[in-house]
């Protein structure tokens, strides 16, 4: 039940249940209980404010609205615009509603105990304005928990953009399947507590529909998680080769390769430039230290055809330098993790990059910028407005033929053949120094065991998140290798 589904394809949803002989008065229903149960836990019993809007989220609250009266709470409904020009559905539901509907008005929520927000849906496609901005103003600025319909008001349910200003919800009551506009920011941030209720909406409809969105974990990865084998040894689960900085830029180096020899990768080399070899030497026990000097000396670390997964850019220098290590690591068919700065080098020359890259489509390479190192690469899709993150990375993976990770608190994984996976659940205090070179270093490891790159990709991120979650605040780079043994023994069931 990971997959996403954009508000076209759920209208799709509904529409496929409707022809199938489900109507959709009972899917409005059904929905509307859901509602109600989700709010019944809040405000403890005090009276219960139910805004409705003119469309179908509008039936789902006036359903709502009944359900918890007929709990016994305390209901009273308001509405935008004239109960008359609803249709449908959601006309019949107002119709069953014995209850008086006022107007809407922030002098409502005066004595409320709990919202319930059924004023727009998730296909809202123009800015709120006039009385339902300051309705929703309004809510967010009484301290009154809202239960949102599907997702807070406002909120675009594709992207996760807040179209003018979207309700701040403690609790979103969803249907069916989560929409990206649930775990794509700032969308996430406003849904509070996400919880998804079936309505009647069969299995069946999603191959019809063929969503390529995905929220990522275990259940898009799990299968193809490498897995030791009683009979196997260190040479089965590849070789990571970590190119270092030179002089003082090491410690990158460094953690991507504890985190790739953490992940499972049965050896890890870094490649170390003469002026930073004592350095890394002080610091390294189990991972081993081979010099390389510039291209040639990268080259003859790349001869030993056993290092079958690299990482390169993490503080590699900005350059012409790492421009020709990125395309000769690329030319040696080896799986690619590219990172910082061999994305920054290629600033201005994109187009040689991403023929490398498409010279040799049977090896995995992830590239996993920021939104400042996307925007440096891909000029043309990063200026594009209109379309959401995870447009952005799979427009980004198909220009480049890499797996593109577009990392943030909404981190994106997407693959060049469209699939997306959508990272929903990463702790603030991932946002620190050296975080970006650890999950560089686990994506390395994952594909050095042989993990496709989508996938291997996907993992990473998680088990990042993951990690940060297990440690908690305080978090440095420095604690998150040392984390995932505890995460990975939960995966395996202990």
């Amino acid at each position: 039940m990971n997959e996403l589904l954009t508000t076209i394809q759920m209208s799709e949803a509904d529409r496929l249940t409707i022809a199938s002989g489900v109507p959709g008065a009972v899917l409005m229903e059904k929905a509307g209980q859901a509602v109600a149960a989700g709010a019944l836990a809040v405000g403890r019993g005090r009276p219960v404010l139910v805004v409705c809007g003119p469309g179908n989220n509008g039936g789902d609250g006036f359903v709502a609205a009944r359900h918890l009266q007929a709990a016994g709470r305390d209901v009273r409904v308001a509405m935008l615009g004239d109960r008359a020009r609803l249709t449908g559905d959601a006309a019949a539901m107002a119709a069953r509603w014995d209850g008086d509907i006022a107007p809407l008005s922030p002098d409502l929520l005066e004595g409320t105990g709990v919202v319930v927000d059924a004023l727009f849906g998730a296909g809202l496609s123009k800015p709120v304005e006039g009385p339902a901005a300051e309705m929703i103003a309004a809510i967010n600025g009484s301290g009154v928990p809202a239960v949102a319909v599907d997702v807070p008001s406002g909120v675009d349910g594709t992207t996760g953009a807040v179209r003018g200003i979207a309700v701040e919800a403690y609790r979103t009551v969803t249907f069916f399947r989560l929409k990206p506009g649930h775990l794509l920011m700032p969308g996430r941030t406003l849904c509070g507590d996400l919880r998804l209720a079936q309505i009647g909406i069969g299995e069946g409809v999603l191959a019809d529909i063929g969503p390529q969105n995905v929220a990522n974990g275990p259940a898009l990865w799990g299968v193809v998680l490498p897995r030791p084998q009683p009979d196997g040894h260190k040479y089965d689960r590849g070789h990571t080769l970590v190119v270092s900085g030179g002089a003082w830029a090491t410690g990158a180096a460094r953690l991507a390769a504890r985190s790739a020899l953490r992940v499972g990768s049965g050896l890890v080399t870094v490649a170390s430039p003469t002026s930073a070899l004592s350095s890394n030497a002080a610091h390294l026990t189990a991972i081993m230290l081979v010099q390389a000097e510039g291209v040639d000396g990268l080259a003859a670390a790349l001869s030993d055809v056993r290092r079958n997964a690299v990482v390169i850019g993490p503080a590699a220098g900005v350059g012409a330098e790492t421009r020709d290590k990125v395309l000769l690591t690329l030319a040696a068919k080896r799986a690619v993790v590219l990172d910082a700065d061999a994305l920054t080098s290629f600033s201005g020359h994109a187009a040689t990059l991403f023929d490398a890259i498409r010279a040799d489509s049977g090896r995995p390479v992830v590239m996993t910028p920021h939104e400042g190192e996307f925007a440096r690469l891909f000029t043309d899709i990063d200026g594009d407005e209109a379309i959401s993150k995870a447009e952005r990375a799979r427009a980004a993976a198909r220009a480049s033929g890499a797996v593109v990770v577009l990392k943030g608190p909404d981190t994106v994984i997407a693959a060049p053949d469209g699939r997306v996976a959508i990272n929903g659940d990463a702790p603030v205090w991932l946002a620190t120094a050296g975080s970006g070179d650890v999950l560089s270093g686990m994506t390395a490891g994952l594909l050095a065991q042989g993990m496709p790159g989508f996938e291997a990709a996907a993992a990473a991120v998680w088990l990042h998140g993951a990690a940060a979650h297990r440690f908690g605040p305080g978090l440095i780079a420095e604690d998150l290798p040392e984390q995932l043994p505890g995460v990975l023994a939960a995966l395996a069931g202990g």
